[in-house]
């Protein structure tokens, strides 16, 4: 079920055993060679579809496009909000849900700058309301040793318009991909001494076209493959939640 598409009478006889499932993205540079939108666009994908195999199970909410994405503001055209902004936009939205007895969460993401607020913003509403199966993964999580199969790079998960991003974008958008502004990119080397500390860094500063990985080798094959990995992964994952017995 989609909340979108449905009235308030609808929603008030719903089971409130159901899983309410948050799709969150961004809207910012991916290289030379996809669009700003490439995270909501993957991410709308994934969670429409496990919507469409559970439509009994699942209330999905429309996808919010605005995430933390200061890292790349060096590049025009990217939009962002500030942590506190995204925090707020975790959290306030799925307050009302949980105000109304909705018990069970799924906060699927589709940026890595979004990790950081996902985890504050469970633990903030865990403890608000403790009796509710909270949860967020982002949505290449659920399929991490079926996309590193697939991909032929060195890099073996997702970067930024990357070889796996690039793939799915070929799948589902491929007008939207500029085939020739296609270049691989990767973040400048690192002192391996450096390898297990967390340094952020703008992606200006760091990468050529503002990409990370081999997007050369991307094809819309594995595209479609990783798209359904990551599908029948989280069915399953969703399907699991809506089993597991409350706090």
């Amino acid at each position: 079920m989609k909340l979108a598409e449905l009235t308030w009478p609808d929603v008030a006889a719903l089971d409130r055993d159901i899983v309410i499932l948050y799709p969150i993205a961004a809207l910012e540079q991916h290289s030379r060679h996809l669009p700003f939108f490439t995270d909501s666009i993957l991410c709308d994908a994934v969670a429409s579809r496990v919507e469409a195999g559970l439509p009994q199970d699942v209330l999905l909410l429309p996808l919010q496009w605005l995430g933390a994405s200061a890292h790349h503001l060096g590049m025009a055209g990217t939009l962002t909000a500030e942590f506190e902004t995204c925090h707020r936009l975790l959290c306030e939205p799925l307050r009302c849900l949980l105000r109304h007895g909705f018990k069970r969460v799924l906060i699927l993401n589709g940026h890595g700058g979004n990790i950081d607020t996902l985890h504050l913003a469970l633990r903030q509403l865990a403890a608000e309301f403790p009796t509710a199966l909270l949860s967020g993964a982002s949505y290449w999580d659920a399929a991490a040793k079926e996309i590193a199969a697939l991909l032929d790079g060195k890099r073996k998960s997702v970067g930024h318009a990357c070889e796996m991003e690039t793939s799915m974008m070929l799948y589902l958008r491929p007008g939207l991909v500029r085939v020739n502004n296609i270049y691989d990119d990767d973040l400048l080397a690192q002192n391996e001494a450096l390898g297990a500390l967390y340094i952020p860094l703008d992606m200006k500063r760091q990468t050529d076209h503002g990409g990370v990985g081999q997007a050369s080798l991307a094809t819309a094959e594995k595209g479609k493959a990783i798209l359904e990995a990551v599908i029948h992964n989280t069915i399953q994952a969703t399907a699991a939640l809506r089993a597991h017995p409350l706090p």
